[in-house]
């Protein structure tokens, strides 16, 4: 089968769970002995962070076919302007820009590769080769979040596209009603993505020297909100003094982790709050752990969250964070917290007070994450896009 894989975003050095989910989709599809392409849009070039497959085709639209075509400035500009005032006017700018500078290529590349299937990571993706192009190829579109927010914070222009999507997929199965109110004869499909099995667990019985939270995450204020774990830790730190914090991720903004930066040497904690960077061995980072810290005011799935349940750590979430309030079962796996550091840090004090608490929930984190095994969650892909196909 010849598969397209079509991320409208950056790949290049991405280290984002999208772009993690990208590569480790197009390595699978290659070695079950599909023809794998991926499409993708980036002002640079070069290499993904996560490594591809060699046989795996790799098109950059703003890079084929001998074009070297950047996003302008000025529509950077345009963008950023607009995201304050107008989320969905702001993600119409990217629309913009691939409807009169790209369309050729994706033209170009469609006929080239003639794939059977495409697999859009995003609506935006799906528009142009359903809405701009009016390709006949059936199109999976991927939902890497929850789909509500397509009616919240997607451009309008975009929400057809979801509606003559072949499928949909979503990664909770909660997540299918905010489709099925609006297209009630949509086609859905609930598949997480792949947890990885770790046959090694962090030891959390053990009498160690120092303990450690783990953060692993993008370092992005809105979002994944480091800022709280360094806030809730400040409070905890008299209580705990064997305990210290490690902030893993690339930085979004730097001056937003130098503010974080700030708090810490003014509470005099450098040794104790860390930000490390980003890893290529997150297992490692993991095992190490004792607590994972999931501070995020919303996800979609959680690929560091499941990583560190499936290693056995027991994690601390928000229980108004979507799919994390599905992952985490409150009491059992960990703890989810109301809104804000005060409650933010009685969930973790809750894990630092007592190593068998961890040891017992850490163990049904890590049972809890068993039905996300690779094989199970390609299997399911595959049979989608085989019955795709068929149909």
């Amino acid at each position: 089968m010849k598969i397209l894989l079509a991320n409208f975003s950056k790949m290049v050095n991405d280290s984002g769970g999208a772009a993690k989910v990208f590569c480790a989709f197009a390595n699978e599809m290659c070695a079950r002995g599909h023809e794998v392409t991926a499409m993708y849009c980036d002002d640079k070039e070069g290499d993904f962070f996560y490594p591809v497959n060699e046989n795996v085709r790799a098109i950059n639209l703003q890079h084929a076919y001998g074009q070297h075509i950047a996003f302008p400035k000025r529509l950077k500009i345009k963008r950023e302007l607009l995201r304050v005032v107008d989320i969905r006017r702001a993600r119409s700018v990217n629309d913009s820009f691939i409807e009169k500078n790209l369309l050729g290529n994706i033209r170009r590349a469609l006929e080239e590769v003639a794939p059977h299937v495409i697999v859009s990571w995003q609506p935006a993706a799906s528009k142009s080769f359903l809405l701009d192009i009016q390709t006949d190829v059936p199109v999976i579109t991927m939902s890497h979040g929850d789909p509500e927010d397509y009616f919240h914070t997607y451009p309008v222009a975009e929400l057809p596209a979801i509606e003559r999507s072949a499928v949909n997929q979503v990664l909770i199965p909660s997540f299918q009603d905010s489709l099925k109110k609006r297209f009630p004869n949509l086609k859905t499909v609930a598949i997480g993505n792949v947890v990885p099995q770790y046959e090694k667990q962090a030891e959390l019985q053990a009498e160690k020297e120092t303990y450690k939270i783990i953060f692993l995450a993008r370092l992005v204020k809105n979002h994944k909100r480091p800022h709280i774990l360094v806030e809730a830790f400040i409070k905890l730190v008299k209580e705990f003094p064997q305990w210290q914090a490690e902030l893993w991720g690339a930085d979004d903004k730097l001056s937003y982790t130098k503010s974080m930066q700030r708090k810490i040497d003014q509470a005099g904690l450098s040794d104790r709050i860390k930000f490390m960077g980003t890893t290529h061995d997150v297992a490692k980072v993991l095992k190490e752990g004792d607590v994972f810290a999931f501070p995020s005011a919303y996800e979609g799935w959680g690929m560091s969250l499941t990583e560190a349940m499936s290693m056995g750590l027991p994690a601390v979430g928000f229980k108004n964070c979507s799919a994390v309030n599905e992952l985490i079962e409150d009491g059992k796996t960990g703890f989810l917290a109301d809104d804000g550091v005060e409650a933010y840090a009685e969930g973790l004090r809750k894990l630092m007070s007592d190593r068998d608490l961890r040891s017992r929930m850490g163990n049904a984190a890590r049972q809890a994450m068993k039905p996300y095994r690779a094989e199970n969650i390609w299997n399911k892909w595959e049979k989608l896009l085989h019955d795709t196909v068929d149909n």
